[in-house]
């Protein structure tokens, strides 16, 4: 299998620790470029790195690398994805919830030969989602706690004016859909818009998001019901020491997803 190259756009806690281990060594792929928004801050953090790549903007990815990974900051999402969809890339968006706001890439890349390709990020059981997705789904609802401190400034909290400081218990900040959790919780809840991606859509899967003081992980608890089966799921991923909104298992799975795509051996869909 021919070597694939990886750019990365975002150089946080998920683009650094996948391009500390495509620099390892990852038979089949080679990290040749990554963005970041402090160039210098970015070029010093890979200082000890065996081969540090040049760092670049993130329009830059898609005419440099055959596979570009997108875990930047929602606002910028469309700067990285247009590129690499335009370039006909394989392209792994993180702010998959961002992806709900731009439905015009997917009939892009049809156009262009590019691949968007989402991965399981703090999930699990998306396989099964999807299979069931193959026959009818009646129903998919998530309830999602996090500690308060991983949901502190998203959109929704702050435009309503809800206070999460000091909770002594289980607050529910939001109750809807996958598409307006997306849009009131773009760096918290992209698992939403996975698992929507995943089943029957964005707009007929349910989620409530729950500030909840008494957990110290991101708990996320998935129901399906369909036409072949009905299951209920539940994992608790740690936090991020660097950011909070995010998991320790989410780099990890854009790791899998990169493997999955020059292994010879795949398990699962």
């Amino acid at each position: 299998m021919a070597e694939l190259t990886v750019g990365i756009g975002g150089f946080g806690a998920i683009g650094a620790k996948v391009a500390r281990t495509l620099d390892q060594g990852i038979d089949g792929l080679r990290l040749v470029a990554v963005s970041a928004r402090d160039h210098d801050g970015a070029r010093a953090r890979m200082s000890d790195m065996a081969t540090p790549p040049p760092v670049v903007g993130l329009a830059e990815l898609g005419g440099l690398a055959d596979i570009v990974v997108e875990c930047a900051p929602a606002a910028v999402f469309r700067d990285v994805a247009e590129a690499a969809v335009e370039a006909g890339r394989i392209f792994i968006p993180l702010s998959c919830g961002a992806l709900l706001q731009h439905p015009d890439l997917e009939t892009r890349a049809a156009q262009t030969g590019a691949r968007i390709i989402v991965p399981t990020g703090a999930l699990l059981g998306l396989d099964a989602v999807r299979a069931t997705a193959e026959g009818v789904i009646h129903s998919v609802h998530m309830v999602t706690r996090k500690p308060p401190n991983g949901l502190k400034g998203a959109p929704h909290l702050v435009e309503n004016n809800i206070d999460i400081e000091n909770l002594e218990t289980a607050k529910l900040v939001f109750e809807g859909t996958a598409r307006g959790a997306a849009k009131a919780f773009p760096a918290n809840v992209n698992v939403a818009a996975a698992l929507s991606l995943a089943g029957n859509g964005p707009d007929n899967t349910t989620i409530e998001i729950w500030a909840d003081p008494g957990v110290t992980r991101n708990t996320h608890t998935i129901k399906v019901d369909s036409d072949a089966t009905r299951f209920e799921m539940t994992i608790e991923g740690i936090p991020s020491p660097d950011n909070p909104a995010t998991g320790l298992l989410t780099p990890l799975s854009v790791l899998a997803t990169l493997r999955g795509l020059v292994s010879p051996l795949k398990v699962g869909t």
